[in-house]
C-alpha cells in the first residue's frame, strides 16, 4: 500500500482515500456484489492505489467495510487507524449523503471548508467519495441515492492529539486529503489545520490571533491578551505556513510567541523552525552582539556556545537587551512575509514562561 521515496521514506494514504476505498467495497456489496478486496480506486491525480479490506460485515439493509490507514513514514496520528464506511440506499431523489460515525467530527463553527452541522469530512474526500459512489451505482443501473457513514475507531480520543476542538469539530476527527497521498514528514495536514484556525477566527470577526511555537510561549502569551481559545495557534515550527497564509488572508494582529532559539530562526529568516531542518547560527548571534556592543569575551563565548539560552543568559547577565534585538528582526522578517495589512508583534519567552524579548505592535 506504499510507494517510495527517493529518501527511502514511504508515502502513505489519506483518511479520505481509505474512506473511500472502504465505501466502494462496502457499495459494491450492498448492491448485489461481492466486497471488493482488493478494492482499488482513482485519486485525484489519476493514481490507482488498491487497498486492502480489515473487515466486512452485511446486514438486510447496510454494507460496512474498513480499512486500516497506512500513513507511510509520516508521524501521523492517524496511521493505523481502522477508517469505516457504512452504506445503505436511500430515500429516492436523496442523492449522496454523508453522516458521521463513531469517531469522526460534526462542524460547529464558521470558517470551515464544510458547513456547520455537516460531518468533518472535506470537500476533496467527499468528491473522491462521490466519485466511487456513482461508479457502482452506475455499474449497477440504479440512481446514486447512497447514505454513506464515515466512521474512525477511537478516533474521539484520537482528536484530542489535533486542533479540532480549537477549530471548532466536535465529536472526533476530520478525514481529511486533497491529493489522497501522505508525503512523509510534509505536515501538510498540520498546516492546514493552522489555515483552518485563521479562516475559523476571521469568520468570528476577531481582530487578533496568537500564533505560538508552543505550549509554554502560548499560555504566556494568553495571560498578557487572554483571546479566545479559538484565536489561539499551536504554529509549532511552521511559522511560513502562518505568515504566507496570512500574506492572502490578513488578520489585523498577530501575535508570535515563542522561545529564543526558534524566534531567532525566524529573525535570521528561516520559515521552519524545526531542529532538524534549520539551527541557531552562532555567528550571527555574535554579530548581533557586536552591535550591542558586547565585550570581545563575551563575543567569543557566543560562537562557541552550545545553545542559544546559554548565550541570552550571558546577554543577561550583562545586561545586554539581546532578545529585543532578536524580536526586532524577526519582527521585521515577518512583515515582509505577511505584508503591511497585518500588524505584527513578537513576543520571546524563556522557559518558564517569563518574557525577555518583545517587539511590539
Amino acid at each position: 500500500m506504499t510507494e517510495k521515496k527517493s529518501e527511502n521514506l514511504r508515502y502513505g494514504w489519506t483518511t479520505g482515500a481509505c474512506a473511500t476505498a472502504a465505501t466502494k467495497s462496502a457499495l459494491s456489496a450492498l448492491l448485489g456484489g461481492e466486497f471488493l478486496d482488493p478494492v482499488t480506486i482513482t485519486l485525484p491525480k489519476g493514481q490507482t492505489p488498491a487497498f486492502a479490506l480489515a473487515t466486512e460485515a452485511k446486514t438486510t439493509d447496510t454494507a460496512t467495510a474498513s480499512i486500516i490507514k497506512d500513513a507511510g513514514d509520516d508521524p501521523d496520528v492517524t496511521h493505523l487507524a481502522r477508517i469505516i464506511s457504512t452504506v445503505r440506499i436511500g430515500p429516492k431523489g436523496s442523492g449522496i449523503t454523508f453522516r458521521a460515525g463513531l469517531g469522526v467530527g460534526t462542524v460547529t463553527r464558521v470558517g470551515l471548508p464544510v458547513e456547520v452541522g455537516e460531518p468533518a469530512i472535506n470537500p476533496m474526500p467527499r468528491e473522491m467519495i462521490r466519485g466511487a459512489v456513482e461508479e457502482i451505482c452506475s455499474q449497477a443501473n440504479i440512481a446514486a441515492d447512497i447514505e454513506v457513514t464515515i466512521a474512525i475507531e477511537n478516533g474521539e480520543e484520537l482528536a484530542k492529539y489535533t486542533m479540532n476542538g480549537r477549530l471548532g469539530i466536535k465529536g472526533g476527527l476530520s478525514v481529511l486529503g486533497t491529493t489522497g497521498i501522505v508525503v512523509p514528514y510534509s505536515c501538510a495536514a498540520w498546516i492546514a489545520s493552522l489555515h483552518r484556525g485563521i479562516d475559523v477566527a476571521k469568520a468570528a470577526g476577531q481582530d487578533h490571533v496568537i500564533a505560538s511555537t508552543g505550549s509554554t510561549s502560548e499560555k504566556a502569551a494568553q495571560a498578557i491578551y487572554s483571546v479566545p481559545e479559538y484565536a489561539l495557534l499551536d504554529m509549532g515550527d511552521f511559522a511560513g505556513g502562518v505568515l504566507k497564509y496570512l500574506k492572502k488572508y490578513p488578520v489585523p494582529k498577530l501575535t508570535l510567541a515563542g522561545g529564543f532559539a526558534k524566534i531567532t530562526k525566524l529573525a535570521q529568516g528561516h520559515m521552519d523552525l524545526h531542529s532538524g531542518r534549520s539551527s541557531v547560527d552562532f555567528t550571527w548571534l555574535a554579530d548581533r552582539l557586536r552591535e550591542l556592543n558586547a565585550s570581545n569575551a563575551m563575543i567569543q563565548s557566543c560562537l562557541n556556545a552550545n545553545t542559544a539560552m546559554e548565550v541570552l543568559g550571558n546577554a543577561g547577565n550583562a545586561q545586554l537587551p539581546l532578545a529585543d534585538l532578536v524580536a526586532k528582526l524577526a519582527g521585521m522578517h515577518a512583515r515582509s512575509i505577511c505584508g503591511d495589512q497585518v500588524d505584527v508583534e513578537i513576543l520571546i519567552f524563556d522557559r518558564k514562561g517569563l518574557l525577555v524579548g518583545r517587539d511590539g505592535f
